[in-house]
């Protein structure tokens, strides 16, 4: 599949919804799951024909949005933008489901992408998963921002679990718009942010945990 282009805003603009409009992404469910399936490890992994991909992420240089005040001639952006459908993360380093858990980047302002596909199965490790509700639970250390099919799930002003929970929170994503049915998949792009970013720590980042959980 060719990848949805990324293109860098030249120029400040409105959102295409005003942000009081926007619809609310789904909440995931407070009480315990019914099954969970541990993405860390290569059982849970393969149940969903996962193959994880990671590389590193680079702030750079670009010129300043054109209707900038005249001082701000350039600014920066993340480089690559691997959130987009279809990106080509074929030559990225393969991680093992079980190596989640291992420390990249540099440390300080560090950024790292991961990424998969879950496609999900007639039946995850002993669960049948047709009509049930699956969320992707994943914490990052420090902080994470989760795509899912090329989108970010948020809402100004209001509960946005795909987005910045806070320092080692979990996202707690919903997949599809209520249940899901065997054979549907997700494109996951995980922006990993090593933080507090104004006081940059002498630490790496890493999965805690990484889980789809069923409900019904």
């Amino acid at each position: 599949m060719p990848a949805t282009p990324y293109v860098r805003a030249t120029q400040s603009m409105a959102p295409a919804i005003p942000p009081v409009l926007q619809p609310q992404p789904p909440i995931a469910p407070m009480i315990p799951p019914l099954h969970v399936v541990d993405l860390m490890t290569d059982a849970g992994s393969a149940a969903f024909g996962a193959v994880w991909r990671g590389k590193e992420a680079k702030l750079i240089e670009v010129p300043a949005l054109g209707d900038s005040r005249p001082e701000y001639k350039t600014t920066y952006d993340v480089e690559p933008h691997a959130e987009v459908v279809g990106y080509d993360d074929s030559k990225w380093e393969l991680v093992p489901p079980t190596d989640l858990g291992g420390r990249r980047g540099g440390g300080l302002v560090s950024f790292f992408w991961y990424r998969t596909t879950l496609t999900i199965p007639a039946n995850a490790t002993g669960f049948d998963t047709k009509g049930a509700k699956a969320v992707l639970h994943v914490t990052v250390d420090d902080y994470a921002e989760v795509w899912v099919n090329g989108a970010l799930p948020r809402a100004s002003g209001r509960p946005s679990p795909a987005a910045i929970q806070g320092f080692n929170m979990p996202n707690r994503v919903v997949l599809g718009d209520s249940v899901v049915s065997p054979g549907d998949k997700f494109e996951i792009a995980v922006f990993a942010i090593n933080g507090p970013i104004s006081v940059a720590p002498a630490n790496f980042l890493w999965f805690r945990d990484a889980r789809v959980e069923f409900f019904r």
